[in-house]
């Protein structure tokens, strides 16, 4: 199974739900795990596809086509982003969903995996389009979700007020506000503090464990950012505040490098004002694809999937890689990356801070009492710390690099859950 997997691999190299099964073929081998249970555990539970019949500002209809897939419920109801672009694909939220299985797994919080996909471009609608895309499709896949059975959150492209629209639509349906229904809300409608730096703060953590097991200081690490949106940026923004030198940036248009380290909340300011991060004053600018290969000892991609591929892995001189955006790494480039030495913190565990607040959000929902920031980000650095460190012990016990083993800890984890509970018939 795994020759099979690694050929298809090589021809459809960036095609993400096929690197998925890959790696899930590699950890779940590796785990002797029962070939009956393989096929539970790499199979979705649910897919569904939804056309959305809008009508567009113009006076014109346009039909839209949606997905919602359901990988596995067995350790909680389903978790997973929505996620509006006009290159989604049913493969890639089918991807997204079982990596939010093994996500939720690894950092051992009791839900599954699930992913939504809208095919649009957001760029080309009005908000008034945007809310009547959110509220049709919300009204398609109603009967899918819930606080107990499925919990979506925002992805790319959504954001707090798509999961407001969300949320009322749910209510209204359900003759009863519900704000459980989805995580990632504002907070005045019962959105959890310290949610919207969670994902970077979480890879801000995973990668202080990592330096300290390589025995380098925060203070002197070179650090490299792929992405300056709400995971880079964020990421960004806290680092520097550690104490983190954030050497270089990088964005769709380009990067910026300065050898000192950026000023972070000045380059951000730049941004907001310029709408590039190029042409930053005290920063020369780069070309983006170089910038990704510079030599450093923390790289952060956080942006999107396939940017590291068997075409530049080799060329990577990073100490050590946290996986900020999801896929970041193609199943191809991580056998080069494990032979150079490279210690890799994975997207399930290293970007799994925002699913972990997400988590937190639905638990002070279901229980009308909330948390203050301080709290939150208490519990999700003791979360992230531990899941960090029963990574690495993993991979120390089956001499297998992290990524293997954070899929090895997950499938384990969901598949005594399935034993546990065995088939219902």
């Amino acid at each position: 199974m795994i020759a099979e997997a690694t050929t298809s691999v090589v021809s459809n190299e960036t095609n993400p739900w096929i690197s998925a099964a890959a790696r899930f073929d590699e950890a779940a081998a590796r785990l002797g795990l029962d070939e009956g249970l393989q096929k539970v555990l790499r199979t979705s539970a649910k897919e569904l596809t939804v056309h959305i019949p809008v009508l567009l500002d113009d006076g014109r209809i346009e039909v839209f086509t949606g997905y919602r897939v359901q990988h596995s419920i067995a350790r909680g109801p389903a978790k997973g982003g929505i996620r509006f672009a006009p290159d989604v694909t049913l493969d890639e939220v089918r991807a997204l969903a079982a990596w939010m299985t093994w996500k939720c797994a690894v950092v051992n919080i009791p839900f599954g995996g699930a992913k939504g996909g809208v095919i649009c471009d957001p760029s080309l609608l009005s908000m008034a389009e945007l809310e009547r895309i959110t509220r049709r499709y919300t009204a398609e896949i109603i009967e899918f979700i819930g606080p107990e059975r499925d919990v979506p959150a925002p992805d790319m492209n959504t954001n707090e007020q798509t999961m407001a629209w969300i949320m009322d639509t749910y209510s209204m349906h359900m003759r009863h506000t519900d704000t459980a229904v989805v995580t990632g809300k504002p907070l005045e409608l019962g959105g959890s503090r310290g949610r919207p730096e969670a994902t970077g703060r979480g890879c801000m953590i995973v990668t202080l464990q990592a330096l300290r097991r390589l025995g380098l200081e925060p203070g002197s690490a070179r650090v490299v950012i792929q992405g300056f949106g709400n995971v880079g940026g964020m990421a960004a923004r806290l680092m520097s505040r550690a104490g983190f030198r954030i050497v270089c940036i990088i964005e769709y248009d380009g990067a910026v490098y300065n050898a000192a380290g950026l000023d972070i909340e000045a380059l951000m300011k730049h941004r907001r004002e310029t709408g590039s991060i190029l042409g930053f004053e005290g920063a020369e600018d780069m070309d983006k694809d170089e910038a990704l290969l510079m030599e450093c000892d923390v790289l952060l991609p956080a942006a999107k999937e396939n940017v590291i591929t068997s075409a530049n892995a080799a060329r990577i001189r990073a100490r050590i890689l946290c996986e900020g955006a999801n896929g970041p790494t193609t199943f191809e480039a991580d056998r080069i990356l494990a032979a150079n030495g490279i210690f890799v913190i994975p997207d399930i565990l290293a970007n799994a801070g925002g699913v972990t607040v997400s988590y937190f959000e639905w638990v002070q929902d279901r229980q009308g009492y909330f948390w203050n920031e301080q709290q939150v980000n208490s519990r999700l650095e003791e979360i992230m710390v531990n899941s960090f460190r029963d990574v690495v012990s993993y991979a120390d016990k089956h001499n297998v690099h992290n990524r293997t083993a954070a899929y090895m800890l997950a499938l384990d984890r969901v598949g005594t859950a399935i034993r546990l509970r065995g088939l219902y018939a």
